[in-house]
């Protein structure tokens, strides 16, 4: 059986939206975006491509997947661009009528992911409103947060409305001081 990874780069606050560049989600008008892009460094660049380099299936909500979509495949001189292309990448939507991207696949109900758990690893980047229904669920096994030093008193929140137990099972600090942590449920081993 497959586990559901979350990863995400959270604010001390918990924010979570807008973390890649100012014009990525500025709903409800957050004027933030782009406030992780300071914490980026090697140690976070090779956590991230290890994660990358284990391979399994990609899940994503729509917002999050059409933003993708819209940015990745036209990046060149990364390790990203050719793991995102290449992986198989399941979006959640019921307003999507196709899913264009290379390997993707479109889920028209978030109780199918379940189902998709059994058979493969499944790592949602992002995705804010289907991570928390997700936790919800009881489906997401681990958390890969990058916990970025800075607060910003406003905008959308991992965890709002969820309630889940968790236990630290790996840290790394990098040099621009995220801490990069990694929990499990409290029932994981």
């Amino acid at each position: 059986m497959g586990k559901v990874v979350l990863v995400d780069h959270l604010t001390l606050d918990g924010v979570m939206q807008a973390p890649g560049r100012p014009e990525e989600d500025a709903r409800d008008g957050f004027a933030h975006g782009g406030w992780a892009v300071p914490g980026n460094d090697e140690v976070m660049g090779s956590v991230l491509a290890e994660g990358m380099g284990q391979g399994g299936a990609l899940l994503f909500g729509r917002r999050t997947y059409e933003d993708f979509y819209g940015f990745w495949p036209h990046q060149g001189g990364n390790p990203f661009t050719d793991v995102l292309d290449r992986a198989r990448k399941y979006v959640v939507s019921r307003t999507l009528r196709e899913a264009p991207w290379a390997n993707s696949v479109l889920v028209r109900d978030v109780g199918d992911v379940e189902g998709i758990k059994r058979d493969e690893g499944l790592t949602v980047l992002g995705s804010g409103v289907l991570a928390r229904e997700l936790m919800r669920r009881g489906l997401v096994d681990e958390w890969l947060l990058m916990i970025h030093p800075l607060v910003l008193g406003t905008g959308r929140r991992l965890f709002d409305g969820v309630e889940v137990g968790m236990r630290l099972v790996d840290s790394v600090v990098t040099t621009t001081g995220v801490v990069i942590a990694t929990y499990r449920g409290r029932e994981e081993a």
